[in-house]
C-alpha cells in the first residue's frame, strides 16, 4: 500500500482574485487531505480562511515581484521547514519561484500549466509538468508532461431550481453563461451575437467583475429588456446549469473551462468558442469557428431551436465527463503522476 505523502501546493496569485486556478488548488488540496495526505498551502494570507484545517496554511508575500529576494527567501525557508515529498506549483509565477534557488531543497517539483502563455520556460526546470488540456500540452517542451483536465464534484442528485431563476420560455431556450465579468470572457461578443437571435430565447449571465456596468449598458442599448438577465455572483452555478437548456462559453482564452465541466456533469449541453479544453470534450459541431460575435451567433442560431438534437449530439460528452472530469479522477491522476515522478527521482539518486 502506498504511504501518505507530504505535499506543498504553491499558489502565487494575489489574494484579491478567485478563479479557476484557485478553485482547482482548493479542490485538489481538500481531496488529497481527505485521502490521508498531509497538504500544505503556501499562498497569500488573504486565502487562509478558504484553506481551513486539516489543510496546513502558510502565508507567503506573493504580492511581491517574482524576482523579489524576500519572496524567494521566505519560500525557501518554508520549503526547508516543511520538507515536502512533492512541491507543486500552480501557474507560471509559482513555477518560476519553485524552479529558482528557493526550490533547490525540494525532493520532487511539479508544475501545473493552467492557461496559454507566450512562454512556459520556468516549467522546464521542474521534474514534471501537468497540462490541463491537450492544446496546452502540445506547447510544452519537457520530457515528462501529462494531461490532467480539471474535475469537479459530481452532484449526488439534481439540485433544486435556484431562487430567482426564470422559467424557460414557452417556445424558446433558456441559456446560462457564467464567469468573471472581464474582457477575456467575451461577454460583449455574446451580447452582440444574442442581438442576431430570435427574441424567443433568454440568456442569464452569472458573475461579477469590472465589466458589469459596461455590459449592462450594452444590453440596454441593444434593447434586450428581459431577454438578457444579469444575476451577479452565484455560488450555485451547477444548480442553474441543471435547469437550463444550454450553456454558452464565449471566452477568447481559457485553460480548461470549469463552466464546461460543471455543465457536462449535470448533462447541460455546452456551446463554446474554440478555446483550450473544449476541443478535448465537445463534438466539433458544438464549437464556433472562432471567438467572434458572428461565429458565436451562427453557432447559437443553429442549435437553440434544436435543443433535443443538441442534447443527443452531446450524450458521449456527458458520459465521458462522468468518468474523466470528476474531482476523484483529477486527484487520482495527480497522485499517480506524483508517485511516478518520485520514483524517477529515487532512481536518479540511486
Amino acid at each position: 500500500m502506498n504511504s501518505p505523502l507530504r505535499i506543498a501546493l504553491l499558489l502565487a496569485t494575489p489574494g484579491s482574485t478567485w478563479g479557476g486556478m484557485e478553485k482547482h488548488t482548493l479542490d485538489l488540496a481538500r481531496h488529497l487531505a481527505d485521502g490521508g495526505h498531509q497538504v500544505h498551502i503556501l499562498a497569500d494570507r488573504r486565502y487562509q480562511a478558504r484553506f481551513a484545517p486539516p489543510l496546513h496554511f502558510h502565508a507567503l508575500p506573493v504580492h511581491l515581484s517574482r524576482h523579489h529576494p524576500w519572496l524567494g527567501f521566505s519560500l525557501g525557508r518554508l520549503l526547508r521547514r516543511i520538507a515536502p515529498d512533492i512541491a507543486h506549483a500552480q501557474g507560471n509565477k509559482a513555477a518560476q519561484l519553485l524552479s529558482g534557488p528557493a526550490g533547490k531543497s525540494c525532493r520532487t517539483s511539479i508544475g501545473t500549466v493552467h492557461g496559454t502563455k507566450t512562454s512556459h520556460r520556468a516549467f522546464k526546470r521542474l521534474d514534471g509538468v501537468i497540462a490541463v488540456s491537450s492544446l496546452i500540452a502540445e506547447s510544452l517542451e519537457h520530457p515528462r508532461v501529462t494531461v490532467i483536465p480539471n474535475g469537479c464534484a459530481v452532484p449526488a442528485r439534481r439540485p433544486a431550481r435556484p431562487d430567482h431563476m426564470p422559467r424557460p420560455p414557452a417556445d424558446g431556450a433558456l441559456v446560462v453563461a457564467a464567469g468573471r465579468l472581464v474582457a477575456v470572457k467575451g461577454f460583449d461578443n455574446l451580447l452582440k451575437a444574442w442581438a442576431d437571435l430570435s427574441t424567443r430565447h433568454r440568456l442569464v449571465i452569472l458573475g461579477e467583475g469590472p465589466e458589469r456596468a459596461k455590459l449592462e449598458s450594452q444590453a440596454q442599448t441593444l434593447g434586450f429588456q428581459d431577454r438578457v438577465l444579469f444575476m451577479g455572483f452565484r455560488d450555485d452555478v451547477p444548480a442553474w446549469l441543471s435547469h437550463a437548456d444550454a450553456c454558452v462559453i464565449s471566452s477568447h482564452r481559457e485553460g480548461f473551462p470549469y463552466l464546461m465541466v460543471e455543465a457536462l456533469l449535470v448533462t447541460c449541453p455546452v456551446l463554446a468558442t474554440p478555446v483550450s479544453g473544449v476541443m478535448d470534450c465537445l463534438p466539433h459541431n458544438s464549437i464556433a469557428r472562432d471567438s467572434s460575435s458572428a461565429a458565436l451567433a451562427s453557432l447559437l442560431a443553429h442549435w437553440l431551436d434544436r435543443i433535443p438534437e443538441l442534447r443527443a449530439a452531446q450524450q458521449q460528452a456527458f458520459q465521458t465527463a462522468a468518468t474523466t472530469l470528476t474531482l476523484e479522477a483529477m486527484t487520482t491522476q495527480t497522485l499517480a503522476f506524483y508517485r511516478a515522478c518520485l520514483s524517477d527521482a529515487c532512481r536518479s539518486d540511486a
